[in-house]
């Protein structure tokens, strides 16, 4: 009888999985027709566009040739996902699919830079939308810090850290202690990556581990933004039981299946206020009655941060989810 290993996804690319073994070695697999088959008969009732993802566990067995067969996709305690672009993101009947990113993620490192691109909280609180809708812990990188002539970054760093998230000032010319405290809170755990392209991902990670060697390019003049640098999204073991995913850089995103009713929820410092609505249906948007727009007022919940909500809530298509 074939033996059924256990190994994880690190990369996808076309129909090839490549996963790491319990011997710590990369083997190439496919995915058992099952799944393919399985996929096409769920196609007109289908929100999700991936069948397996990085970080995924998963059991294989072994070709004769060396390469391996997925049998089973083991279940995952959470996974990141983004709406699909509208040009490959719509089902049959229009609404948008799931695009999952990565699985089995324990830290969400949210990437961005001050200036080259310019930092944009707006994308920052998606961000941090999909993290808290995801169930993983997520964190703020405020990386070229050195161009900052304002303390913008400051600012920034301290309204997100007030609301409770951890936050990091990074600059790849002043090399200070704040990659050693990076470093400490990545350890053992598997790190997913994300930002704009052009934030400088792969100039950090040449920081804390140099021997991983990652490609950087520099912003495009004609632009201001940043050239992608990652094609796929990758994990890579970097040290004893840690692991970093990185992901290419994004120009857009927009958090999967969040509806009006429960946006104020992924918004964590609204969390003591909207049990104190007037209306239970409450959005937080014109309602009379409303805590949270009390609270808004006296300066207990950021007025940046409500706006961002507010620009979400409006971006938010009727779609349905199963």
């Amino acid at each position: 009888m074939e033996k059924i290993i256990k190994g994880r996804i690190l990369r996808i690319e076309s129909k090839d999985y490549y996963v790491l073994t319990e011997k710590e070695n990369v083997i190439r697999c496919s995915l058992r027709g099952k799944f393919q088959k399985e996929f096409e008969l769920k196609k007109d009732k289908l929100y999700t566009l991936d069948i397996a993802a990085v970080g995924d566990f998963v059991q294989y067995k072994i070709n004769d040739d060396g390469t391996g067969v997925i049998e089973k996709i083991l279940k995952r305690k959470n996974h990141i996902s983004r709406k699909a672009p509208k040009i490959k993101g719509a089902s049959y009947r229009g609404e948008r699919l799931e695009q999952i990113v990565s699985a089995n993620v324990d830290n969400f490192f949210i990437v961005t830079s001050i200036k080259k691109p310019q930092f944009n909280n707006r994308s920052v609180d998606r961000l941090f939308v999909i993290a808290e809708s995801s169930n993983v812990k997520p964190y703020l990188i405020i990386n070229k810090i050195d161009l900052d002539k304002n303390d913008i970054s400051k600012k920034y760093a301290e309204m997100y850290r007030s609301i409770g998230y951890g936050v990091f000032l990074t600059s790849i010319i002043y090399k200070d202690s704040s990659f050693d405290k990076l470093l400490s809170v990545m350890e053992s755990k598997v790190n997913m990556f994300w930002g704009h392209s052009g934030v400088g991902k792969s100039s950090i990670y040449n920081i804390l581990f140099p021997s991983l060697n990652f490609k950087v390019k520099e912003i495009s003049d004609y632009s201001g933004k940043g050239k992608h640098t990652t094609v796929t999204v990758r994990m890579e073991k970097v040290e004893k039981d840690t692991f970093i995913i990185d992901t290419p850089g994004i120009r857009e995103v927009d958090p999967y299946g969040i509806t009006k009713e429960n946006l104020s929820h992924y918004f964590i410092e609204f969390l003591p206020f909207v049990n104190e609505c007037k209306f239970n249906t409450c959005t937080h948007h014109h309602e009379p009655g409303c805590a949270v727009i009390k609270a808004v007022k006296n300066n207990k919940i950021d007025a940046e941060r409500y706006q961002s909500y507010l620009n979400i809530l409006d971006s938010i298509e009727d779609d349905l989810y199963f």
